[in-house]
């Protein structure tokens, strides 16, 4: 007896038939292997990048030159064109190509080309800001002085985007924008600073940076080659393979972990500014005195207020005081100075103070006034764009309507009893003979349709049955 076919195991069937599809389509689109170079190619390319000898020392020490100028100077441009000609990623991809492919001589020489470019990268750093006049210490030389996880993250991935952008068949821009991306140069630059001006902390937090910047580099570049299937070039014992893989791990580690903890040290303080910004912004609203100036410190859990107007009395700043610990911000102090008493306002920072509020309300003001005029020339266009239709309307009306001797556009406002206006366009429809219902009913949908325009209506000014 003949057995009726099964439908669901037809459908099954045609499922993972579109399952299998879909994961070779997904595995083909994201597939590193598909425009790979040839394996000698790849080490070759990377081979070349761990030489340090004839121009490229000197190519190196003019990258250092300009990017401690940058720094110095706070010109960020510059800063990126020093890092742009800068060599110093080759020897640290070096490093994780020789991991990669169990090449202990080659990681050798990584390394010591690698500990050379460093110390002629802080040696030329070194000796320009001991000889420059300009001593202070700039916002782009600072940002390098305490690196925190987010300085891992950037590492690990952008090694591993120059790690697959030099695996490739066509040399592409992904290099100078690693380079960019993970800034090998500024942070030397910085160490040279501080070694020069004794400023141990600045040295210390740049060399930090540098050290994160190599390791996590390399770690990508070991990755990145291990998933493009680059062959090892030596046999190694499960033993041996175990042990490198543990140092690894324990190097990872002792790099990232301090990191990690300046990462959530930044955030506590991010978090303390936000809460005590809010804090004195919801707290001292008063008519009689305004903010001028508000610092804080959230090292030493400090908020100063400076105040213009008639100065509070002690029982509201005692009372503002009490209410820290509910905003957030339990053991925090608050420093209130105020005109007319012996604390002193800075002069200085009431200005800028001032200044910058007036900025910032001019620009929400001239926002607030291109937004509105923004909104009266769109709604004039509309209406214009419609008016000059309005001929084609009256024409395509009356091949519906014969009767229709003319029509009137009109653009005006709804006003109903406890509910906002609503801008309405109308239009008059004179007929001369009657028109029936069902005819007014289809003409006001076709004018809303025609319009665009949902509260558009019709109106019809026709004699009676």
């Amino acid at each position: 007896m003949t057995q009726p076919p099964n439908d669901d195991a037809g459908a099954s069937s045609g499922h993972a038939h579109d399952l299998r599809q879909l994961r070779h389509s997904l595995a083909q689109r994201f597939s590193l292997l598909t425009d790979k170079a040839e394996d000698p190619v790849i080490e070759r390319r990377l081979r070349e990048g761990v030489e340090l000898h004839g121009a490229t020392p000197w190519i190196l020490m003019a990258a250092i030159f300009i990017a401690s100028i940058g720094l110095n100077v706070n010109s960020t441009a510059v800063i990126i064109g020093a890092m742009l000609i800068s060599p110093l990623m080759g020897p640290i991809m070096g490093v994780g190509l020789g991991v990669a492919v169990y090449d202990f001589p080659l990681i050798r020489k990584s390394f010591l080309n690698l500990a050379i470019a460093s110390a002629i990268s802080l040696t030329v750093s070194t000796l320009y800001f001991a000889i420059t006049p300009l001593a202070e210490a700039q916002s782009e030389l600072l940002a390098r002085t305490s690196p925190t996880l987010w300085d891992v993250l950037i590492a690990v991935f952008g090694g591993f985007a120059g790690v697959i952008g030099a695996t490739r068949e066509e040399k592409s821009n992904v290099i100078p924008g690693v380079a960019i991306a993970t800034a090998l140069m500024p942070p030397l630059c910085t160490a040279g600073y501080g070694l020069a001006t004794g400023q141990w902390g600045y040295f210390g937090g740049a060399l930090y940076l540098y050290s994160i910047n190599c390791v996590f580099i390399a770690l990508a570049t070991i990755l990145g080659l291990r998933l493009v299937r680059v062959p090892v070039h030596a046999f190694v014992d499960a033993r041996t393979e175990r042990r490198m893989r543990n140092w690894l791990l324990v190097v990872a580690l002792a790099t990232a972990l301090p990191s990690t903890w300046l990462a959530y040290r930044l955030v506590q303080e991010e978090v303390f500014k936000s809460r005590a910004y809010a804090f004195v912004r919801d707290e001292f609203r008063f008519d009689s005195a305004h903010v001028a100036d508000t610092r804080v410190d959230p090292a030493t859990g400090l908020i100063e207020v400076s105040l213009i107007g008639l100065p509070l009395d002690t029982p509201t700043l005692k009372a503002i005081e009490g209410r820290l610990a509910t905003a957030g911000l339990k053991g925090a102090r608050i420093l209130v100075h105020q005109a007319g008493q012996n604390d002193k306002v800075d002069v200085t920072a009431l200005k800028s103070s001032l200044l910058s509020d007036l900025y910032k309300d001019s620009q929400e003001a001239l926002q607030k006034k291109d937004a509105e005029l923004a909104d009266l020339r769109n709604r004039m266009a509309a209406r214009d764009a419609l008016m000059d239709q309005s001929q084609d309307i009256a024409a395509e009306l009356r091949a519906q309507l014969p009767q229709v001797d003319s029509v009137t556009l009109s653009q005006g406002y709804r006003i109903a009893e406890g509910a906002d206006k609503t801008p309405v366009l109308q239009m008059l429809v004179h007929a001369s003979r009657p028109v029936p219902d069902a005819e007014r009913a289809r003409v006001a949908d076709w004018f809303k349709v025609r319009s665009k325009s949902d509260t558009a209506d019709v109106v019809f000014d026709a004699p009676q049955r």
